[in-house]
C-alpha cells in the first residue's frame, strides 16, 4: 500500500495528505483496446471477460482538475455498454477527444478506466481550483463540460463538448483514484456511508432532470407517473421523487420479488408485468392491446390515465408509453436498454397533443438540487449489493443480466462497508432501515 493511501485510511489531516507523494500507479477496473473484437460472433457478451483489474499509470493533473481518492463507486449500465464495446467501442470516444490536444490527449490510451459514479476524498487540487481542497469529502458528477463553451452557461447538457466521465472519457471511478474536473464535485452528504453515497448521483440526478426540472416533464402535485423498471437504479429514485413531489407513482416490474422491493419504496401502485402479459409485442396491434390492458389497470387503481411515462427501457415499452399517457401527457426518455429503434403509432401522439422529451444526465445545478434532497434525508440511497473492486466483473455481470435491484456498489479504497459517516445524528434520526430500503427486503 502506498503512503498516500495509508494516510487516507488512517484519517490524516489535509496538511498531511498534501505532504504525501502521489503514487505513480494505481489499481483500476479497465478495458483494453486490444479486446474490442473479443465478442465477435458471440451470443453472450459476458463483461467478466473484458473487464480487467490491475495497475495503470497515474495521469497528470490539469489546472482545473482534482485528484480524488475513490472510497467507493457503483455500476451503471454504461459500464456494460463499455465492456461489451457496444453500440460502439468507447475507445473511439477517447481517440476523438484526444485529437483536441493539450490535456485532452491524455485520454487517448490503449486502456480505459471505466466507471461514472464515485465518492471519496480530494487529495490534490489543480492550480486553477478555488472551491475545493485536500481533505474534502465529495461525491462525483458524471458530467464533464467545457466551461468556455457558451451553451454550457445556459444548460450544460446542450454543450457540444459535454461528456460522460468514465464512458466518453478516461480515468473513471471504478478505481482507487480518479482525475475529474473541479466542476464535477459536490459535497458528500454527511449521514451516508461511502458506498451509499457513491451510488446516488448519476441515476438520481438523471431522474431529477427527467421528472422535476423544467428541462424534463416538470411534474406537479397529484400527477400520475408511470415508471417502467421501477426497481432499477433510475426507477427507484423516480419513485421517491414522484412521492416527494406529491405525485402518484405507478411502478412496473418484472417479477414478484421486485414487486415486493417496490412496495418497500412506498410506491402507490405496483404492477408485475409478468402477471398481466406485458412485453414481447411484435406487432403494432399487440402494442396497442398491451397499452389498453395497462391503462385499464391504472384507471382502476387511481381513476385516470398517467400524465407522464418515465421510460428508459426503450424498444420493448416505448410504444405502450406513447399510447398509455393521457391527452396532453408526456413521455420522457433517457435511454433504451432493450433497443434504440422505437416504434409507436404516431396518431396517438399528434391527435392527442402528447409530447416526447429526450433527457440526458443533468446539469450541475440540477445535480446540486438533487444532492440537497439527499443531504436533507428526502431521498434515500437505493443500494442493494456491494462488491469489492477485485470482483467488479461480477458486479457488472449482475447488472448486465438484470439480476439486480437498485444500485450495485463497489468498494474501492474503503476497506469495508459502513465508513465515511460524518453526521451520525442525522443518520440516527432517519434510521438505517430507511436509508437502505432495498437491502432490507
Amino acid at each position: 500500500m502506498d503512503s498516500l493511501t495509508e494516510a487516507l485510511l488512517s484519517g490524516a489531516s489535509a496538511e498531511a495528505l498534501e505532504r504525501e507523494e502521489v503514487p505513480e500507479y494505481y489499481t483500476a477496473a479497465h478495458l483494453r483496446a486490444e479486446d474490442t473484437g473479443l465478442f465477435a460472433g458471440s451470443d453472450d457478451k459476458d463483461v467478466r471477460r473484458s473487464i480487467r483489474v490491475g495497475q495503470v499509470p497515474m495521469p497528470e493533473l490539469a489546472p482545473d482538475e482534482v485528484l480524488v481518492a475513490v472510497m467507493a463507486s457503483a455500476i451503471n449500465y454504461n459500464t456494460v455498454w463499455s465492456a461489451t464495446f457496444e453500440p460502439v467501442p468507447t475507445f473511439k470516444f477517447l481517440e476523438r477527444f484526444g485529437r483536441q490536444g493539450g490535456y485532452a490527449a491524455r485520454h487517448h490510451l490503449p486502456y480505459q478506466v471505466i466507471g461514472s459514479d464515485g465518492a471519496g476524498v480530494v487529495v490534490r487540487a489543480g492550480a486553477g481550483v478555488r472551491r475545493w481542497q485536500a481533505g474534502d469529502h465529495v461525491v462525483l458528477s458524471c458530467v464533464q463540460v467545457d466551461e468556455s463553451e457558451p451553451a454550457t452557461h445556459a444548460d450544460a447538457m446542450l454543450g457540444a463538448e459535454q461528456r460522460i466521465w468514465g464512458y466518453e472519457t478516461n480515468f473513471g471511478g471504478l478505481a482507487h483514484y480518479t482525475v475529474v474536473k473541479a466542476s464535477q464535485l459536490l459535497p458528500k452528504p454527511g449521514h451516508l456511508t461511502w458506498e451509499e453515497s457513491a451510488g446516488v448521483m448519476l441515476t438520481a440526478a438523471t431522474s431529477y432532470r427527467m421528472l422535476i426540472s423544467d428541462k424534463g416533464a416538470r411534474i406537479k402535485l397529484g400527477d400520475v407517473v408511470l415508471i417502467w423498471g421501477a426497481t432499477g437504479g433510475l426507477g427507484a429514485f423516480a419513485v421517491q421523487l414522484v412521492k416527494q413531489a406529491g405525485g402518484i407513482p405507478v411502478g412496473v416490474v418484472g417479477s414478484e420479488q421486485k414487486a415486493k422491493v417496490l412496495q418497500s419504496l412506498g410506491c402507490d401502485v405496483v404492477i408485475n408485468r409478468a402477471e398481466i402479459g406485458l412485453g414481447g409485442a411484435t406487432t403494432p396491434q399487440e402494442t396497442i392491446e398491451q397499452g389498453k390492458r395497462l391503462g385499464r389497470i391504472i384507471r382502476q387503481e387511481v381513476g385516470e390515465d398517467p400524465s407522464v411515462a418515465f421510460d428508459y427501457i426503450g424498444r420493448a415499452t416505448f410504444g405502450i408509453s406513447v399510447f398509455t399517457v393521457r391527452r396532453g401527457g408526456t413521455v420522457v426518455t433517457c435511454g433504451s436498454s432493450t433497443g434504440y429503434q422505437h416504434e409507436y403509432d404516431n396518431r396517438y401522439l399528434w391527435m392527442n397533443s402528447k409530447r416526447i422529451v429526450g433527457s440526458h444526465a443533468a446539469n450541475l445545478q440540477e445535480q446540486a438540487e438533487c444532492n440537497r434532497l439527499v443531504a436533507l434525508g428526502k431521498l434515500a440511497p437505493v443500494l442493494s449489493r456491494v462488491y469489492d473492486l477485485d470482483d467488479v466483473g461480477e458486479a457488472a455481470r449482475l447488472v448486465q443480466t438484470n439480476q439486480h435491484t437498485g444500485k450495485v456498489g463497489v468498494l474501492c479504497l474503503a476497506p469495508r462497508e459502513g465508513l465515511g459517516v460524518t453526521d451520525p445524528a442525522l443518520r440516527e434520526r432517519i434510521g438505517a432501515a430507511a436509508l437502505n430500503p432495498l437491502r432490507s427486503v
